[in-house]
């Protein structure tokens, strides 16, 4: 395996600012909508608020209420009225007189209905909710509120709320905290016309367990959505991530060349976009390495044919130096201008050969007749004497035979093929070419009365260089490329060339052209 510091600078280095790898991407994705789920249990001060709003509201009637019946009734009525109001409603009740001075407490007339909790003797996880409680507070930024004591109160002094209630004649509302951090509501309200006044405080706990339930609630509805979110995140990264990284680590390798034989993962299981990347990949790095391969044995096969023509090139006019014979002088002469044309002719050819799937990739395919291009190609060469003596002849089906290419590449596949017959014709022999249409593609047959090719010999016409010529030909004046080329023109245009026996069952060798059909 190659780690990552023996990867190409280019891949280890990137000149961007460093990014967040995909997983943390993926993870905070899918925390973004857990994390306003869990800002909503900030909020819950607001269904606190409008608790206390609605608890405010009945305070103020309740002591109305209660002033207004303690107000027409006699002292022993009213101390009666407290306990059982106080009873019922689970508040305290304190009377003061005209001066100010405590005269009646229900819990002293009677037993306490309820008690303030010390925080002390609590479990833990109340003095947790209370931090928690104070980390809301501070975070929506509550008002701070004063703790609710009851040292000195015997004087209404001690009571804001009932001085403002005395003063004033209206209803005074105040909260405070318990010592648990429980809300206080206290009320203090006018009683009559003496001057008496009423106070009425109660510890509103259900209030604060209501919020502190909701917001465990939810809570734990977050905390499970949050493990869920960070599985099946986790989950999701790991199958597309590692994926990914094979792939990267599978690329890399091939692009060092440090292992030939280094296979990219298929991933043939995967039906998703990441199976389908994986075989593209694979398939590409294939095609590339048959691309390499083709492109270094090419290379090899040049120096090989270009080797030859030279060697014997440069036999020829070392040895024209020594001779002084003039007849044995043309002879070198001769084999020295031969040897210069087959170099000439291999150069041309090989350079054609590298140029045309560059060529063809980029050049734009229009209409092409192939009955007017061949009867064209035939009679260029009936002008220029190509043909020697053998006789072509076109027989054409019925229809129109029109393919979508390039015209000057398929005009050279057509003259290839004609040199092809043309070599291996006899003397006088007649070479058949024969155009019909095949379903939804355009066939062309080229055919003559030569020795044929045999069948196990048939995909090697068809490689570079293959050098299998008629004993009647002068050495060196065919580069052997000719049909290797005709059939990359053929494939760039989405066709096939093809060798095979003549139709007719006569001696000689068929070479077929196919095209899709424009």
């Amino acid at each position: 395996m190659v780690e990552a510091a023996a990867w190409p600078r280019w891949l280890r280095q990137d000149p961007k600012p460093p990014r967040a790898s995909l997983t943390t991407r993926i993870l905070a994705v899918n925390l973004i909508p857990l994390a306003l789920l869990g800002g909503s249990l900030f909020f819950l001060d607001t269904y606190r608020r409008q608790l206390l709003h609605e608890r405010f509201k009945m305070a103020r009637i309740e002591a109305q209420i209660t002033a207004e019946a303690l107000a027409g009734a006699s002292r022993s009525r009213q101390e009666a009225l407290l306990v059982q109001i106080g009873k019922e409603q689970r508040m305290r009740l304190r009377m003061y007189d005209a001066e100010g001075r405590l005269w009646a407490d229900n819990f002293a007339l009677a037993r306490p209905s309820y008690t303030l909790v010390d925080p002390g003797t609590e479990p833990f996880r109340h003095k947790l909710a209370r931090t928690l409680d104070r980390v809301v507070d501070f975070t929506v930024g509550a008002p701070p509120l004063p703790l609710y004591r009851d040292l000195d109160s015997q004087r209404a002094e001690y009571w804001p709320e009932l001085t403002r209630a005395r003063r004033q004649g209206l209803t005074q509302i105040t909260l405070r905290y318990a010592p648990d951090r429980t809300p206080v509501i206290t009320a203090a309200a006018p009683v009559g016309v003496k001057g008496s006044s009423l106070l009425t405080t109660r510890n509103a706990r259900d209030i604060t367990l209501a919020v502190r339930s909701a917001r465990q609630t939810l809570f734990t509805i977050f905390a499970f959505s949050l493990a869920v979110s960070i599985v099946l995140s986790l989950y999701l990264a790991r199958t597309i991530i590692e994926p990914l990284r094979k792939l990267v680590r599978a690329t890399v390798r091939v692009r060092l060349g440090r292992d030939r034989e280094v296979e990219v993962p298929r991933m043939n299981d995967r039906g998703d976009e990441i199976g389908v990347l994986a075989r593209a990949v694979s398939d590409m790095t294939s095609a590339l390495r048959v691309r390499i391969d083709a492109v270094e044995s090419f290379a090899a096969d040049v120096a090989h044919e270009i080797k030859n023509p030279l060697a014997s090139l440069r036999s020829a006019v070392e040895t024209l130096t020594r001779v002084n014979d003039p007849h044995l002088r043309d002879q070198l002469i001769e084999v020295a201008a031969h040897d210069v044309r087959r170099i000439d002719r291999l150069v041309s050819e090989i350079s054609e050969a590298s140029r045309i799937d560059a060529e063809l990739s980029r050049a734009k395919f229009e209409p092409v007749d192939m009955a007017a291009l061949a009867e064209n190609v035939i009679q260029a060469r009936e002008g220029r004497g190509q043909n020697l003596d053998r006789r072509v002849m076109l027989r054409c089906g019925e229809g129109k035979f029109i393919v979508a290419g390039v015209p000057l590449r398929l005009e050279r596949v057509i003259d290839n093929l004609l040199d092809n017959a043309v070599s291996f014709s006899p003397p006088g022999g007649v070479i058949q070419l024969a155009l019909e249409q095949r379903g939804k593609s355009i066939r062309l047959t080229a055919c003559d009365e030569g020795p044929g090719i045999p069948q196990k010999e048939r995909e090697k016409v068809f490689t570079r260089f293959h050098s299998v010529r008629p004993e009647t030909e002068s050495f060196g004046n065919h580069s052997g490329l000719g049909l290797a080329i005709g059939r990359s023109i053929a494939e760039a245009h989405d066709g096939s060339l093809i060798a095979q026996d003549r139709p007719d069952g006569r001696s000689g060798a068929c070479l077929a052209l196919e095209l899709p059909a424009a």
